[in-house]
């Protein structure tokens, strides 16, 4: 586990912001080149891309602000905003809306779905490289992959109740990692076969939020409530409409549903 990355003189960057920035560079460049495939680049492309980075980066940050401010209630605002953690999933949330939000003020009328879902995966797969280096594994494991970690690093790890020299435990970000990686791929075949355009991110969505609930389980993450953890809780109603939507998709024959072999 790694604190810094770089440090050049008195300035260092953390681990976990580089290969956040890393992600977020990763992704935008692989919206904008996938846009020129298809022939559909656009200048107004650029500014939703940006109004999404924007309003994820801000949803992300106050998804957890809760939290910071019930731990230290005396902070200000500005110390809340700048200290406090991030949810992936507000972030997504976040750029979701973004998306419709810029795609509106610029009037572009097309979806951009499709051209989210897999850069929005390769740049979490990078951007989670990041928490694997910095953040709370997850719960222990007697499985050969798991990972320990001295003393001075399970010490320097936030919130992590579970960590101890020598105690393995559950690589929770490299399964993301993985998911992500492969999610790509996937993505982009997926493209090319639904026929109702904004749907494969949509898509991305609820295979995730799957996984997501799934990995909650091994992440070490406090419970609040039936055993469930606050990404547990948000994720249920979340997942629940991605599956009535699609429901209705399919009771309305919007497109019939791809075969495993078809999307792969």
């Amino acid at each position: 586990m790694l604190p810094n990355l770089l440090r050049i003189g008195p300035l260092s960057i953390a681990s976990h912001d580089f290969f956040v920035l890393f992600g977020v560079v990763v992704a935008l460049s692989s919206f904008l080149v996938e846009a020129r495939r298809r022939g559909v680049l656009d200048e107004r492309l650029g500014w939703i891309a940006i109004g999404s980075i924007l309003t994820g980066a801000v949803a992300a940050k106050l998804s957890t602000l809760w939290a910071y401010l019930d731990a230290a209630p005396e902070s200000t605002l500005l110390s809340a905003l700048i200290l406090s953690g991030k949810s992936i999933l507000g972030g997504l949330a976040g750029a979701y809306v973004g998306a419709i939000v810029t795609k509106r003020l610029v009037g572009y009328r097309d979806s951009t779905g499709d051209l989210f879902a897999p850069a929005v995966a390769l740049g979490l797969a990078v951007g989670r490289i990041g928490c694997l280096l910095s953040e709370q594994l997850g719960t222990p494991t007697s499985l050969p992959w798991g990972i320990a970690v001295d003393a001075a690093t399970a010490a320097r790890m936030p919130m992590c109740g579970s960590c101890g020299p020598g105690i393995p435990m559950h690589p929770s970000f490299l399964y993301e990692i993985i998911f992500h990686a492969l999610m790509f791929p996937v993505l982009r075949r997926l493209a090319a076969v639904v026929p109702v355009r904004g749907d494969v991110f949509k898509m991305y969505l609820l295979s995730y939020g799957v996984f997501r609930f799934a990995v909650e389980f091994v992440r070490g993450n406090p419970t609040v409530a039936f055993g469930l953890s606050y990404s547990q809780l948000f994720l249920i109603p979340a997942t629940l409409l991605l599956v009535v939507y699609f429901g209705r998709q399919v009771f309305t024959r919007a497109y019939a549903v791809p075969s495993f072999e078809s999307a792969v």
